[in-house]
């Protein structure tokens, strides 16, 4: 472990140059970074909330999640992402490197926390955490530059969640019958 030039008192591991061969566990975690081939699709945030996240979510309303178990899987993936956000950039060599998606699930999954299912919200939901993510509302650009490395890639899908999560328990407090309650 050698200190990082970045943050003099933080160390990172010795990788092997970008181009040369990866150990298996580095090819593991690209690949769950990823979300297998997702990572590698044109749009790929986009197309991974909408082929991965949607799902996922609208399979923890259909079981039966409670609140608590969705929050705590939440908070605990977006940990995980920070980690494999951290170290994937490091490997592929990129800073928020477009083939790492797992930061726009936990967007996603933000967003949606106790939103009632219906299409309409679910749609919406996709459309607006997208959007805002995209956007980068303040400070989601200001977190995204100055928090280091993981922190700062999950931090601005973070705020477009909290953002989009916000704005659809208005719209479903406000007009449920726009939005299928």
């Amino acid at each position: 472990m050698n200190p990082s030039p970045e943050h003099p008192g933080e160390h990172t591991e010795q990788l092997p140059p970008t181009g040369t061969s990866r150990t298996l566990g580095q090819r593991a975690l690209l690949l769950v970074g990823s979300i297998g081939p997702l990572g590698h699709c044109p749009a790929s945030g986009t197309v991974a909330v909408a082929v991965a996240g949607v799902p996922l979510v609208w399979l923890a309303h259909a079981w039966g999640l409670p609140l608590w178990a969705y929050l705590v899987i939440t908070v605990a993936f977006g940990l995980a992402s920070v980690w494999v956000h951290q170290v994937g950039d490091r490997i592929l060599g990129e800073k928020d490197s477009s083939k790492l998606v797992l930061d726009e699930l936990v967007g996603y999954s933000i967003a949606m926390i106790a939103v009632p299912m219906t299409w309409q919200l679910v749609a919406l939901g996709f459309f607006l955490e997208r959007g805002i993510d995209i956007v980068k509302i303040p400070p989601a650009n200001w977190i995204e530059r100055r928090w280091p490395g993981g922190w700062g890639v999950v931090g601005d899908d973070v705020m477009a969640g909290l953002y989009t999560l916000a704005i659809l328990h208005v719209i479903a407090a406000w007009f449920p019958h726009v939005v299928g309650l």
